[in-house]
């Protein structure tokens, strides 16, 4: 049973207070199963893009799963153009932003 998709972005913005990052929900999705994003910015002009692993990536395994949709190194912008996409297409999910300095996103990624 997957976890409501509202529990488990209020556990990471805990996880990220506790490590001392900033975190905040910049779009509210369905309650239930809304996909979720996760922007984390260095505070420099870059950011990376986290989004739900495709689910041949994490078919055998329970939770969820995130895959690099914009690396690290992309310039900030990048970022908000894909967000942008992804929130015409589907109305419903969740986006994070966490901005901390050494780029840490806190997530468990699916093998690539």
């Amino acid at each position: 049973m997957r976890l409501k998709s509202a529990i488990w972005v209020s556990a990471l913005l805990r996880r990220c207070t506790v490590e001392g990052a900033f975190a905040a929900v910049r779009r509210r999705g369905s309650e239930e199963a809304g996909a979720i994003f996760v922007k984390v910015a260095t505070l420099d002009g870059r950011a990376a893009l986290y989004g739900p692993a495709p689910p041949s990536m994490d078919a055998e395994r329970d939770g969820r799963y995130f895959a690099v949709l914009v690396p690290s190194e992309a310039p900030e912008m990048d970022v908000e153009e894909r967000m942008s996409k992804e929130i015409r297409f589907d109305p419903d999910l969740w986006f994070v932003e966490i901005e901390d300095r050494a780029g840490r996103h806190f997530l468990d990624l699916a093998a690539s």
